[in-house]
């Protein structure tokens, strides 16, 4: 199973590649907007988790490029602030607030990939 994780925080992204790796998930990184669609294209991930607030491109465009690619791929909205007045982030198939325990997460990936 192959999780792309698109985010601009360092610390974010190994963060969650070591939890995620250890739940026995192969986990490719972007930290832009840029590379995170060239990895999509390329790697077709299983799971996207997206950052909203990118320095190129933002999460809430990368969702709809994303979903123009592949309709069925399911995105997780994933940030720190709360964006889920905002339609737009509906066409994701989950929306997360960030943390630093990742159960909420982890329980999500499972359920979309069920």
């Amino acid at each position: 199973m192959k999780l792309l994780i698109v985010d601009d925080d360092k610390n974010i992204q190994r963060f969650y590649k070591e939890e995620l790796e250890e739940e026995g998930y192969e986990v490719i990184i972007a930290d832009t907007g840029k590379d995170a669609l060239e990895l999509f294209e390329k790697e077709n991930p299983d799971v996207v988790t997206l950052d909203i607030l990118m320095p190129d491109i933002d999460g809430i465009s990368l969702l709809r490029k994303m979903k123009e690619i592949s309709p069925k791929t399911p995105i997780i909205m994933s940030t720190a602030y709360d964006y889920r007045d905002d339609f737009a982030v509906w066409a994701s198939e989950a929306y997360i607030v960030k943390s630093s325990d990742l159960a909420e997460l982890k329980k999500t990936i499972k359920k979309l990939i069920s």
